[in-house]
């Protein structure tokens, strides 16, 4: 008899092992369920958010559209518009006195409008912040451009976006389309490049005019 409960014990024991073994591997691939449909569903979401971001930003790009006009009021209370270049490549840059990046392309420009100045192209710097003209002059002086530089206002930002970062520039090419939307600070070759590629569409336009006085300096 005691032989007979022995083996009946060990029976109840392996069968009672054999049923917690069973439910412990139905719980895992429960989990592992879980955690893979969990995954699927992460990925979906953000590949839908990747999705509704680029589609965003080609809503906001101006890039193969007209550039937004404006007439603004350089350092010398004289009105500039867009308009005043039409046939001639420009390029449009939104920078700030605090913005370092900006003030270390600044130059970059000043190379490039002397080198492709003869081919018709100019630059526009808007100075967007909240200096007032002396303090934008001075900061201009520093750094010795002689491109024209406006001061903004309310309503030229948000035409061109927003201008959530500095610098941002628009290159406008001679029929008055965007035809590059940069932000932040590139290398000089890539900004030479964009500029190439600017003065090479369209006919080519008469010398540009240098004001060497510009900006006060």
């Amino acid at each position: 008899m005691v032989i007979v409960a022995g083996i009946c014990l060990m029976l109840w024991a392996g069968w009672h092992n054999l049923r917690d073994r069973k439910l412990a591997l139905e719980q895992a691939q429960q989990h592992r369920m879980a955690q893979s449909m969990a995954g699927q569903a992460a990925k979906g979401a953000a590949a839908q958010g990747a999705a509704s971001s680029q589609s965003d930003a080609k809503e906001t790009s101006l890039e193969g559209k007209p550039a937004p006009q404006f007439t603004l009021v350089d350092l010398q209370g004289k009105k500039v518009s867009l308009k005043d270049y039409k046939g001639r490549p420009v390029l449009v840059n939104f920078w700030a006195t605090w913005c370092a990046p900006c003030k270390l392309e600044m130059p970059w420009f000043e190379e490039f409008r002397k080198k492709y100045g003869p081919q018709g192209f100019e630059i526009l710097g808007i100075a967007e912040d909240d200096a007032g003209k002396d303090e934008i002059a001075k900061a201009v002086k520093r750094i010795n451009v002689s491109y024209p530089i406006l001061l903004t206002d309310p309503k030229v930002s948000p035409a061109y976006g927003g201008v959530e970062y500095l610098p941002e520039s628009f290159y406008v090419d001679r029929n008055g389309i965007v035809q590059t939307e940069t932000s932040g600070l590139g290398s000089k070759d890539e900004i030479e490049a964009n500029i190439k590629r600017l003065v090479g569409t369209g006919a080519t336009a008469p010398a540009a005019t240098t004001t060497t006085a510009a900006n006060g300096q």
